[in-house]
Order: C-alpha cells, then sequence, then structure tokens
C-alpha cells in the first residue's frame, strides 16, 4: 500500500508539468487536460517519491512534475513492477505497460544536474478504469476490476417528470444486484440522440462495465437508441440482441420489430434493452450470467471467448 503525493500535468508536451491537488483519469485515455494522455501505451507516468528524495540529496533542486512523472506515489519502486501489473487508486485501475524510456533529447534536469531519474525509475500505464483521483489517497496493487454497471433510461415522459415510477430502470437494477454488480449510476434521458450519446460518452470514459439502456427500440418515430448507441460503439456485439430477440419471438411475433443493438466502447459493453420491465425482465434475466464473461475478456482479466 502507498499514497499518492502528487498529481503533475502539462497543457503541451516538452514543457514541465505542473501539481495539481486531483484529477479526472479517462478511460483508455490519460488524464483530462494532460497533453501526454491519448490513444496509446503511456497514458500515465509513474516515478517513486523515495528515488525523488535520493535525487534531492544529492543537491538537485526539483520540484514535483520536474521528470515530466503524472504521479509521484510513496511505498513503490515503481521500476521492480513487471509489465501487466495493475494498481489501483479508488476508482481508478492503471495496467503497467513500460519499465522506464529512452531519452532522445535530455530535459532541462538533466542539463542542470547531468542526470535524470524518470528514464530508468519511471514506468508508464494505461487507464482501465476512469474516476478521479485527489493527493493523499491510497495507491495499493490490484487484480480484477469489480463488476459495474449503470441503467440509462430513455424516456420523454419519464423525462419530463410524467412517470412517478422508472420500472423498466428498476428491474434493470435488481437483477444487477443479485448478479453481483454494483450500480454506478442511474439516469433518466429524452428521446434525443444527442443526449443518449453523451451520457453513454461520459459512461465509458468512466470504464463502467456494463451499461443497460431501456427504451427507444421500436418503430416510434422517437425511437433513436439504438441509432445513439451505434454513434458511440466502435465494435458491435450482434448476437447479445439477436439471442434476445430470438428468445422474445417464442412469446410473440412482435418481437422481430425490435432495433435493439449491442457494442463495445473503450472497456465497456452497451446493451439496448425493451422498455417495458417485462421484457426486461425477460431479456436481461437470458443474457445476464454470460455478459460478465464478454465484461472480463473486455477487462483483459480473461483471454478467450471460448466456452
Amino acid at each position: 500500500m502507498g499514497k499518492v503525493k502528487a498529481i503533475c500535468i502539462s497543457e503541451r508536451r516538452g514543457t514541465q508539468k505542473t501539481f495539481v491537488e486531483s484529477a479526472t483519469f479517462v478511460t483508455e485515455f490519460g488524464i483530462d487536460g494532460d497533453a501526454h494522455a491519448g490513444d496509446w501505451h503511456r497514458q500515465v507516468s509513474f516515478l517513486g517519491q523515495e528515488v525523488i528524495d535520493d535525487f534531492k540529496a544529492r543537491g538537485a533542486k526539483v520540484e514535483a512534475g520536474a521528470f515530466g512523472e503524472n504521479i509521484i506515489a510513496e511505498g513503490f519502486t515503481f521500476k521492480e513492477l513487471p509489465i501487466g501489473t495493475r494498481l489501483r487508486s479508488g476508482e481508478v485501475f492503471f495496467e503497467i505497460t513500460q519499465i522506464g524510456k529512452e531519452c532522445h533529447a535530455h530535459c532541462a534536469i538533466y542539463q542542470q544536474v547531468g542526470d535524470c531519474i524518470m528514464p530508468r525509475e519511471g514506468v508508464f500505464a494505461r487507464v482501465l478504469h476512469g474516476g478521479r483521483i485527489a493527493v493523499g489517497d491510497d495507491l495499493e496493487l490490484a487484480e480484477s476490476i469489480p463488476l459495474d454497471a449503470a441503467i440509462v433510461t430513455v424516456s420523454d415522459r419519464g423525462f419530463h417528470g410524467l412517470r412517478d415510477e422508472d420500472t423498466s430502470g428498476d428491474k434493470c437494477e435488481a437483477l444487477l444486484t443479485a448478479a453481483g454488480y454494483k450500480i454506478h449510476s442511474r439516469a433518466i434521458v429524452p428521446d434525443v440522440k444527442k443526449l443518449i450519446v453523451d451520457k453513454l460518452i461520459e459512461l465509458t470514459d468512466a470504464g463502467i462495465g456494463l451499461i443497460l439502456t431501456t427504451g427507444g427500440t421500436g418503430f416510434a418515430v422517437r425511437d433513436i437508441t439504438p441509432e445513439a448507441t451505434l454513434e458511440v460503439c466502435t465494435r458491435l456485439a450482434p448476437g447479445i440482441p439477436e439471442a434476445m430477440r430470438a428468445l422474445s419471438l417464442k412469446v410473440t411475433g412482435r418481437a422481430m420489430l425490435s432495433r435493439a443493438v449491442a457494442g463495445i466502447r473503450k472497456r465497456s459493453l452497451i446493451v439496448n434493452l425493451p422498455g417495458s420491465p417485462k421484457a426486461v425482465d425477460e431479456c436481461l434475466s437470458f443474457v445476464l450470467p454470460q455478459l460478465k464473461h464478454g465484461i472480463e475478456i473486455l477487462r483483459g482479466e480473461v483471454g478467450t471467448c471460448a466456452g
């Protein structure tokens, strides 16, 4: 167990990072507002407080962020952690992807004292699950990411307070809780494509494992949940809605009119469900036992879909 001693960001590459009290970490991106964040393997950098203290003891005057590090933490010799090691601070999970780096252009610290510790002592990581970290938070070794889920009810009437209860959302929550999921959040949004898209992006940036939508999957003019989901997803998972439709067709031929889709963005699985609580119960109860394995694959905790 260690402690976060400093968080540092920079708006431009090639400039010294500056201290901040807290920061938001975005799944498969890095720190919101940091120039080194992006779709690559070196999203966040770590450096140990102890090695910085040793460096200072040699007469160097350095501030947090001087070596280009994002997180300074005590309690770890980061270079001794093998690639693939997972770290956790609160809701945020990291996976170490690189130990040290080659220094092509000596930084300002090297120019001053003839040495820089980041190339041999620093490590780099991906963000597997987003959240917020503040100075003083614990940092620890981690293994699997706990199952979490979010529920997005798409309903004009619900959003404008014309319904007293969100019965389909309630049914989702009951089934998820019984299956061991932690409910990250519930939201009601209107049948407006941009608002649905914005909510799904927010939840996938946070790294929520399973995101369920209810409603807006039919033929009505304002039923656009599948279109919003397709706009967000980078990969589709067609077997999930196909399985739900096959099950529902045993009950009613109208199941063929469902336009529900499912897909993946970053480390999250998004699944459209019907708006009826009865249909939610039937469909989600059927597919939920298999979704856990898919989420584990997304998070790199198992390596194959084979049964």
